[in-house]
């Protein structure tokens, strides 16, 4: 047995069984789900972000340039109310797959986890503006023009939240409170400390019933410990987590999380399903916070986010395999070869590349290991220089859909930037020139096969 067939046979019996557990894993999977379930969101919203400040790409003295310039913070008030609270979505949607895998109401369990995560915010109330400080601000001209006197008096005494804490920047805290709210209404469920209906009572009337006692061990539980004990969970977390958060935005990490996934995925595990389920929150912060710095027009600080892997890394999906596609379509002589490029190519062009995955196949592909991983490996290299040396803009905040064409996505994920179309056809044209030598050696091999069955068939 060959070295290779030495480690197929590892992964296959001792990897690939307990990598499909952990990607299937029901929390991990809850947290996928419900991050997933704000991406409409945060797709649609993103493209008010673009939209807001698209006049950085027109002439200032153009009509549409000038509107957009004085309107683009009423434009982007949509915006913030999806990415500014999408915490409390996301909760909602880890909650609700949460307890959907435990075959609980999944609508209760929604409710509760943002039941649970509101509570971990204390609300402030906003002091009284005495006549002595209305006094002071009348008296400053500035200040008394802008009416700032007359606006604060109409927060006396208001609660308010800190908005902060619903952000993308909290979701660690969201999920701690769904998988925290999910598990007391599940095992008040199972273990039967509830209020049981008679039969006769409609099902929605009779699960809001049993969930009384959960309800109010969560409310009384979490008030406890964070509005009346105050506990600041959200600066602890932010605290915790900060290593983790500038440690994901360099080279080293773009890396490591590429090879894994490549590596995962040549062994036929789902490997952006495993990685990116534990990767992505921590790019959600990254992505918030350069939306931020780009509508307060400042610099936008990273690098690595989840749009660097979808637009300049993994381009026609995981792999770079766009490239093949192009390769099977434009230069294969075997029958087998033209077949899979045209069948394969309009699905890689939206980023869809099972077909070729499990077509070619690459799984378990000696001969195509090294290009399937070294492709986005050269990929993460060259982007990552390009962006850092200013080459090409900095991704904007904006989440486009994944199926759209890369050099497209890539455009709009960087604020309208051309150069980042650009370099997304650079570095499709760099795959094709590494998956070059490895699928002439796989197509010798086709061609010969081709030959055989045809010999075969004669004879």
């Amino acid at each position: 047995m060959g070295v290779f067939e030495k480690i197929s046979g590892f992964v296959d019996e001792k990897l690939a069984g307990p990598m499909a557990r952990i990607a299937e894993q029901r929390h991990l999977r809850a947290i996928r789900d419900g991050i997933i379930s704000t991406l409409p969101l945060i797709i649609v919203s993103s493209f008010l972000m673009v939209i807001a400040f698209s006049y950085n790409q027109m002439p200032e003295t153009w009509g549409i340039a000038v509107w957009l310039k004085a309107n683009a913070v009423k434009i982007l008030l949509p915006y913030r109310m999806a990415m500014y609270i999408l915490s409390l979505y996301a909760c909602f949607g880890i909650g609700y797959s949460l307890g959907r895998s435990y075959k609980v109401d999944g609508l209760m369990s929604g409710v509760l986890s943002v039941m649970a995560m509101l509570l971990t915010i204390v609300p402030v109330m906003m002091p009284d503006i005495t006549d002595a400080v209305s006094a002071s601000l009348s008296a400053d001209a500035v200040l008394a023009e802008a009416g700032f006197a007359e606006t604060l008096s109409q927060v006396n005494g208001v609660y308010v939240l800190n908005m902060d804490y619903l952000g993308t920047g909290q979701l660690f805290v969201a999920i701690l409170s769904a998988f925290a709210a999910v598990e007391i209404y599940r095992l008040c469920i199972q273990r039967k400390v509830t209020i049981k209906m008679p039969p006769q009572v409609p099902e929605a009337v009779s699960n809001s019933f049993a969930a009384l006692i959960p309800t109010a061990i969560i409310f009384l539980l979490f008030s406890a410990v964070f509005i009346w004990g105050g506990f600041d969970i959200h600066h602890f977390i932010s605290s915790v987590i900060s290593p983790l958060v500038s440690g994901t935005d360099t080279l080293a990490a773009a890396l490591i999380v590429v090879f894994l996934e490549m590596v995962f995925w040549f062994f036929g595990i789902h490997g952006s399903s495993v990685v990116y389920s534990l990767a992505r929150p921590l790019w959600l912060v990254l992505l918030a916070e350069n939306a931020t710095a780009y509508a307060a027009g400042e610099a936008i600080p990273h690098v690595v986010c989840e749009p660097f892997f979808q637009w300049f890394v993994q381009i026609g999906g995981s792999g770079c395999t766009i490239s093949l596609a192009i390769l099977l379509l434009l230069a294969s002589r075997s029958k087998y070869g033209k077949a899979m490029g045209k069948a394969t190519i309009i699905p890689a062009i939206f980023n869809i590349n099972e077909p070729l995955i499990f077509g070619v196949p690459l799984v378990l592909n000696p001969t195509m290991l090294i290009p399937l991983v070294l492709s986005p490996l050269v990929n993460v290299l060259i982007s990552y220089f390009c962006i850092s040396v200013g080459l090409v803009g900095k991704f904007v905040g904006a989440i486009v859909p994944w199926t759209l064409p890369g050099p497209l996505g890539a455009y709009l994920a960087c604020g309208g930037d051309w150069r980042a179309a650009v370099l997304s056809v650079v570095l499709i044209l760099v795959g094709i020139a590494i998956y070059y030598p490895f699928f002439r050696a796989w197509e010798k091999e086709m061609l010969r096969q081709e030959s055989d069955d045809e010999k075969a068939l004669e004879a």
